[in-house]
């Protein structure tokens, strides 16, 4: 995709989110951020909002950054369907809507990218963590199948898995941990530039890890 492209890049305010929009402005792109208090993607119409809205000020859509999601632990025994059904929501649900929300644009021009935020816990889930590691496999499978279905329309869909993230939050959540061992927002932001990017021209279906020293 070319760096001169239009950009959506959902929970702007976010770590991720921020970084990712100066990344991208760096690089070029006309990013259109969306805040995820500004707008409810977990409702399909928010979501066509976003791409009515981002068609009407740049005249198309070249691509999409999800990185809207939430994390919440809770074991098997003691949590039931409320808990599962937050982190579906979240987590699944708006890469769903926002997925679908673009692509007739993308489709009609023949081309577009797609990158989603996984999670290392989509591939091997740890105690505590079965409702969010299904949530976040379910988007790894709808990326992957998102990327067979984009092939006869040259649009791209790739997702990152990143380990623990250095932000505020995990450094208060987890005092006692060495956050040098994890991956930083900017080296996150990086690899998802690049994946939208022409120089990943060649790549679709990918779930590629950044997790730095963990």
């Amino acid at each position: 995709m070319s760096e001169r492209g239009v950009v959506i890049v959902t929970g702007a305010a976010g770590n991720l989110g921020a970084a990712l929009c100066a990344v991208l402005e760096r690089h070029g792109w006309r990013v259109a951020p969306v805040a995820h208090d500004a707008v409810d993607l977990t409702d399909p119409e928010g979501a066509n909002a976003v791409a009515a809205r981002t068609l009407a000020a740049f005249g198309r859509i070249d691509a999409l950054a999800h990185t809207v999601g939430g994390f919440a632990m809770g074991s098997i025994a003691e949590h039931g369907p409320e808990l599962w059904d937050q982190m579906r929501r979240i987590n699944l649900l708006t890469t769903i809507n926002m997925v679908r929300a673009v692509w007739p644009a993308m489709r009609a021009a023949g081309r577009g990218s797609l990158v989603a935020v996984g999670a290392q816990p989509a591939l091997r889930a740890g105690a505590g963590m079965a409702a969010y590691a299904g949530a976040k496999a379910a988007v790894l499978r709808l990326i992957e199948a998102a990327a067979e279905e984009g092939k006869p329309h040259g649009i791209r869909a790739n997702a990152v898995l990143p380990g623990i993230i250095d932000t505020p939050q995990n450094r208060a959540a987890m005092p006692g941990a060495d956050p040098a061992k994890w991956v930083t927002p900017e080296q996150v932001a990086e690899v998802m530039a690049f994946l939208l990017s022409d120089a990943a021209s060649g790549v679709s279906g990918a779930l590629v890890p950044v997790t730095g020293r963990g």
